[in-house]
């Protein structure tokens, strides 16, 4: 699946933080749990005090809705981990986020029931704990309102027989009546650049200890090419839609490939993508609301625009390098064999084609027989176009590149810097009247090769940070 070159890291908000902490961690609650994690700071009282503090600040503001206690991130691993140490597992996890952002933490190791899904909760704290808590005596009698807000004078919280009405309240001359022992809220755990940054750093961590080349992950781009698919939460009562849908979105996703490698623009695609899904997608919802058949409708739609400006498309004629670069030779065969599986996946997209038409022209009461026929070649066709396209993704990945998209960028790269060499070879030859030799020796030669080299590179890998590999080989 398409997904699956992209790595699953959700951000969600917590209202019982708690409650959530201990249904993570709780053995009696959790069917594979594996492992458990809490960094330095978290005392037995931490997140009940959090929680506190968060509901008192948060009556006080007035605000509508439920209070925040906390942030939890989901993790989703690939199954190899599980052949490292479940405790070195959820430490490295917990211990890279908080030494990035310096809050305290708590998390768990999991499996799914169904063992389908290996994966990390960390929940976090979105303040600190102050080196000096804050202590507010009250220099005169304090009145509070129902709603906890601060009253002037007694009158204010005293029923009509004079009496302290239920749920306010009065805090003597003397006592304590506010209190803090954590800092502000940081405002940077709201941003959506948060989110991203810490689905790099956790995507960079699964790659570093990963080690097959093809379970490398990379983060979903928003607005680029690609629909990205939605995860599917436990009993959710909308599971059947979702699943619905992210086969509209992987149809999409699968067609963008091929008209990739038939050369395609990306920008001409993002304009189809923009075009034919979203604006058309906005439309919908201001006439009509939002309708999940007609969402499916649109995609599917712009997937058959797409596929016919696939068919109608041809590449111009490129020059042919003349140098002899092993690695273009290499990068050359991996086009041409996506390039014959692109004719295939076209032949099969055609026949599937002309086999709806005729099914949807095909009318009266006996011709049942003839249906069924011509529904099983679809099937049966459909099938083949799904294995097809595996077989184009298993081909990239079997050269080290996460996607189709990213070998065909630095394709195009390599192939601007053949181009690039040839037209310099020429102006060499003009301005020095000499006859060519060997061509592989000329002066600009080393800068182009080393282009090359750093655009392959690039291609392959995910940007590596400066931390040094843990050993996690250890059984678990």
């Amino acid at each position: 699946m398409l997904i699956g070159r992209h790595s699953f890291i959700r951000q969600s908000k917590l209202s019982d933080v708690e409650g959530r902490i201990d249904y993570i961690s709780n053995p009696k609650r959790q069917e594979y749990l594996y492992a458990t994690y809490q960094t330095e700071g978290v005392t037995p009282e931490f997140w009940k005090n959090l929680a506190r503090e968060n509901q008192l600040d948060f009556k006080a503001s007035g605000s509508a809705g439920k209070c925040i206690e906390g942030r939890e991130f989901i993790i989703a691993l690939p199954e190899s981990f599980v052949q490292y140490r479940a405790d070195d597992v959820v430490r490295l996890f917990t211990e890279s986020f908080h030494k990035r952002y310096g809050v305290e933490c708590s998390a768990a190791l999991h499996h799914n029931k169904a063992k389908t899904n290996y994966h990390i909760h960390l929940v976090f704290s979105e303040r600190k704990m102050l080196e000096q808590p804050e202590v507010k005596i009250a220099t005169r009698n304090m009145f509070y309102d129902e709603q906890g807000k601060h009253r002037r004078t007694k009158k204010e919280v005293l029923d009509e027989q004079g009496n302290l009405r239920v749920g306010c309240s009065i805090i003597p001359k003397g006592e304590v009546y506010e209190s803090h022992i954590f800092t502000k809220k940081d405002e940077w755990f709201k941003n959506k650049a948060f989110t991203k940054e810490v689905k790099e750093l956790f995507t960079d961590t699964i790659n570093r200890y990963v080690k097959e080349e093809s379970e490398k992950l990379s983060v979903f781009q928003q607005g680029g090419v690609y629909l990205a698919t939605k995860k599917i939460g436990k009993n959710n009562p909308k599971a059947e839609e979702i699943k619905a849908d992210n086969a509209a979105r992987q149809e999409w996703n699968r067609t963008v490939d091929v008209a990739l490698v038939e050369g395609v623009p990306e920008e001409d695609i993002l304009k189809i993508k923009q075009e034919k899904i979203t604006d058309k997608t906005l439309q919908s919802i201001r006439a009509y609301g939002w309708l999940p058949d007609m969402f499916r409708q649109i995609i599917r739609g712009a997937k058959d625009f797409l596929q016919e400006v696939i068919f109608k498309f041809k590449l111009p004629p490129k020059p042919v390098p003349k140098i002899d670069l092993q690695e273009w030779k290499d990068m050359q065969k991996l086009m041409y064999e996506l390039q014959r599986q692109s004719i295939e996946i076209k032949r099969t997209q055609q026949d599937i084609s002309s086999l709806k038409k005729q099914l949807s022209e095909l009318r009266g009461l006996f011709k049942g027989k003839e249906r069924k026929s011509l529904e099983g070649k679809i099937e049966l066709l459909e099938d083949l176009e799904k294995r097809l396209h595996r077989s184009m993704e298993q081909i990239v990945k079997r050269e080290g590149y996460p996607n189709v998209q990213s070998f065909q960028k630095v394709y195009n790269k390599a192939e601007e810097l053949i181009i690039e060499y040839n037209e310099e070879l020429r102006a060499w030859k003009n301005q020095t009247d000499q006859k060519k030799e060997n061509p592989l020796e000329q002066p600009k030669k080393a800068s182009v090769l080393e282009k090359l080299h750093r655009y392959q590179h690039e291609g392959r890998q995910q940007p590596k940070r400066s931390v040094k590999k843990k050993s996690m080989d250890r059984g678990r």
